[in-house]
């Protein structure tokens, strides 16, 4: 299986060098290849909330995949895996509370 995937990875790799696009020229080894020059460079500084709400949504969508399994395997795990779901989403449920609660959603 390594020699497959190794295999694999080497021939896509060659390919790409043989087939792809190359590239030279002034245009090209800048930041910006669009061909115009940039006036000015702005980096500024991102607010925190942007970060926060993306790892939010991380956080909450990578919890909630796991009803799906759920969803599927609902009647052969009976009334202990029911019971189980509930404290799970309780505990999920709790945690959304408390980002709310504590203003982490607010964009003001």
């Amino acid at each position: 299986m390594i020699g497959i995937v190794g295999g694999t990875i080497t021939a896509m790799m060659l390919l790409q060098m043989w087939l792809g696009p190359k590239y030279q020229g002034e245009v090209h080894n800048r930041t910006y290849e669009c061909g115009l020059n940039p006036k000015k460079v702005t980096r500024g500084n991102f607010s925190i909330k942007f970060f926060v709400a993306a790892l939010l949504f991380l956080l909450f969508d990578i919890e909630l995949i796991f009803l799906f399994p759920w969803a599927v395997a609902y009647r052969d795990l009976g009334l202990f895996g029911f019971v189980e779901m509930f404290i799970f989403l309780g505990v999920v449920t709790a945690g959304l509370i408390y980002i709310v609660k504590k203003g982490a959603l607010q964009w003001k």
